[in-house]
């Protein structure tokens, strides 16, 4: 491995690790809502009774419900509801794969986006858009292949509502493994290569406004200072970035979660997709939005954040050894 790559590995699992840790409580919310099984019962709006839809059509029925559910449910309080039924720690479930898994997974990701990026550069036109999607698809592809059977433990935990927290990610894995054996770990998998999709717009959109950031005081092979001023705007160049391809891509959210919750209703990814539309209406492929990006969001700018600082602090402190000597 070289040290260039190592340096992304680390600096990727530093800044996967801090968003991660930040932002848990709202990717608890944020997958219940996307799933069919978890409920927010106190926070739900009310179901009219058979009768009363014969006189107010406006009025939600059973079937229309989930719409209801989509647009009356406040993230506040969906937070406030796990904390009153499942204790403060309800709002950290998940929390240990997560940050087992999305240390790993960032550091492939970022270790494989930067090793293809220079790989694909070599034979495409430097920087261009194609280098940075055929980087980012690679690099995606890559980290959902290794790290798949970490988030679908930590998808069943975090829709587990009971109080005592008692359930583990050992149990959950056993209880897997026991019904499903090893391929019940990739169940979802095909969401994520999907999914993929949205790193790709993610990454293009992040590159274009980064090299704009940095247009005017970079030169080829020379490492530039970077000011505090430079940081935050990579962490807004990231929220936009991520605003954007979160957005376009959302429900293969859904569909993944939908294919890691208990039962076999669900199949494939486009079975999933069909039947939320058809059941819940097409504003079901996009239950949780709301807290996927309030989540996404400041994760995304974290992460970046730190990833682009400890790249910069590394290869500075090499750069500065090597004057030294």
């Amino acid at each position: 491995m070289s040290s260039d790559t190592l340096v992304h590995l680390v600096a990727g699992g530093a800044g996967g690790t801090a968003g991660a840790i930040v932002t848990c409580p709202l990717e608890v919310v944020k997958t219940r809502l996307q799933s069919s099984v978890a409920t927010f019962d106190d926070v739900r709006p009310k179901r009219a009774s058979p009768t009363s839809t014969l006189t107010d059509r406006s009025t939600p029925t059973k079937d229309s419900a989930p719409r209801g559910l989509f647009r009356n449910l406040k993230l506040v309080r969906c937070l406030k509801y796990i904390v009153e039924t499942e204790g403060p720690r309800g709002l950290f479930k998940g929390l240990a794969p997560t940050v087992f898994g999305v240390a790993p997974s960032r550091a492939i990701y970022f270790s494989f986006y930067s090793t293809s990026k220079a790989f694909f550069n070599d034979r495409l036109p430097p920087n261009s858009p194609l280098v940075h999607i055929c980087s980012a698809g690679t690099a995606g592809i890559s980290a959902c292949t290794v790290t798949n059977p970490v988030w679908f433990v930590k998808t069943r935990l975090q829709l587990d509502q009971r109080k005592d927290g008692s359930l583990s990610a050992l149990e959950v894995a056993k209880k897997i493994y026991r019904t499903s054996g090893v391929l019940g770990f990739y169940k979802g998998i095909s969401a994520s290569y999907f999914g993929v999709s949205e790193t790709i717009i993610h990454f293009c959109i992040y590159e274009t406004i980064k090299s704009k950031i940095l247009a005017d005081h970079v030169r080829p092979g020379v490492l530039e200072d970077r000011s505090t001023k430079d940081f935050v705007r990579f962490m807004g160049a990231a929220a936009c970035s991520k605003t954007i391809a979160s957005t376009l891509a959302y429900p293969h959210e859904v569909a993944r979660t939908r294919l890691r919750q208990e039962g076999t209703k669900y199949r494939s990814f486009w079975q999933t997709l069909s039947v939320v539309a058809k059941e819940e209406g097409y504003r079901g492929l996009y239950r949780g939005l709301t807290a996927h990006l309030i989540r996404q969001i400041p994760n995304t700018a974290v992460t970046m954040c730190v990833y682009e600082s400890v790249v910069y602090l590394l290869m500075r402190s090499r750069v500065d050894h090597e004057a030294a000597e």
